[in-house]
C-alpha cells in the first residue's frame, strides 16, 4: 500500500538542511515543492479569473498596492501574537497545527521541509487578508468590479508569499548574500532563531518590529534566551501540556547542531 510520503516525488522523500545546501540546489527544491506549485496554480487562476471579469486600472493598482503593503502587517501579527504565543500548545485541537507551522521550525530552523508554510493555514490567511480588500476596493468603481478586484488581490497575496517564502529560504541558506538589502534581512533573521525569539518578527521588512518596540540587535541584549529554540515549550511545560511532545517524540533541547552530534 502507497502511503502519502512514497506519493512524493523523490526529490522530497528525503530531508533537506539548508545550512548544508548552495543556492542552485535551494532552486531547485524551492520550485518543485509543493505548497509553491500550489500558490502559483492558484495566483494562475485567480489572474484568469480577472482577465474574465476586469476591474479598472487604477482600483486594480491600488489594491495590488494594498494588497502588497498589508501582507507585512499581517505577517507580524501572526508571527509575534499567534506564532509566538504560548496559548496554542495548551489547546489540544491546536496543538499540532502549533508544532507544525512554527515550533519544528524553530527546533530546527535549517529544516526545509517545515520551514514553508502549511497550506492549511496558509491559504485561508491569505485569501481572509486579500480578498476582501480587494473585493471592496474593487466595488468602489462599481459592484461588477468586486470579483475582480478580489482576484487581482488574492493573486497578489499568493505571489507574495512566494517572494517571502523563498527569501525565508534564504535567510536559513548556507550562503552570505551580496545585496546589503539581503544580508540585512538574513543577520536579523538569525538573531530572532538563534539568539532571542522574542523580537525581529519581520521576514523582509522590519518597519513593523520597529514601529512596535521589538526590532533589536545583539549587542542590545547581551543574554540569548533560554526558550530560542523551544518557543517556551521546556520539559517542565510539557508535563502539563503533552500534546505537542507526544507529537514530538520528547522534548529537545539545546542547540539543533549540537544535538545531530550527540544522536
Amino acid at each position: 500500500m502507497k502511503t502519502a510520503h512514497s506519493l512524493r516525488p523523490s526529490f522530497w522523500r528525503r530531508e533537506h538542511h539548508l545550512d548544508k545546501m548552495n543556492l542552485r540546489e535551494l532552486v531547485i527544491a524551492y520550485v518543485q515543492y509543493p505548497a509553491i506549485i500550489a500558490y502559483a496554480l492558484l495566483a494562475l487562476g485567480a489572474i484568469a479569473v480577472y482577465v474574465q471579469r476586469p476591474a479598472p486600472l487604477v482600483p486594480t493598482l491600488i489594491t495590488i498596492a494594498v494588497a502588497t503593503l498589508i501582507y507585512p502587517v499581517v505577517w507580524y501579527v501572526l508571527h509575534r501574537w499567534v506564532l509566538h504565543s504560548r496559548w496554542m500548545f495548551k489547546v489540544p485541537p491546536l496543538a499540532a497545527t502549533w508544532k507544525r507551522i512554527h515550533y519544528d521550525h524553530h527546533q530546527d530552523p535549517n529544516h526545509l521541509e517545515v520551514l514553508f508554510g502549511a497550506l492549511p493555514t496558509t491559504l485561508p490567511t491569505i485569501g481572509i487578508a486579500t480578498i476582501p480588500i480587494g473585493w471592496g476596493i474593487g466595488s468602489l468603481w462599481g459592484a461588477q468590479y468586486g470579483l475582480g478586484g478580489a482576484a487581482a488581490a488574492f493573486a497578489t497575496g499568493l505571489l507574495t508569499t512566494c517572494f517571502y517564502e523563498f527569501c525565508h529560504c534564504i535567510q536559513h541558506l548556507s550562503y552570505k548574500p551580496k545585496n546589503k538589502w539581503l544580508g540585512e534581512m538574513k543577520r536579523q533573521h538569525m538573531a530572532h532563531h538563534f539568539h532571542d525569539e522574542n523580537g525581529n518578527y519581520g521576514i523582509t521588512s522590519f518597519f513593523w518590529d520597529k514601529l512596535l518596540g521589538t526590532y533589536y540587535d545583539r549587542p542590545q541584549r547581551p543574554q540569548k534566551s533560554p526558550t530560542v529554540f523551544n518557543l517556551g515549550y521546556t520539559p517542565e511545560m510539557a508535563e502539563r501540556y503533552p500534546h505537542v511532545a507526544k507529537l514530538s517524540g520528547g522534548v529537545a533541547t539545546g542547540h539543533p547542531r549540537q544535538r545531530d552530534k550527540a544522536a
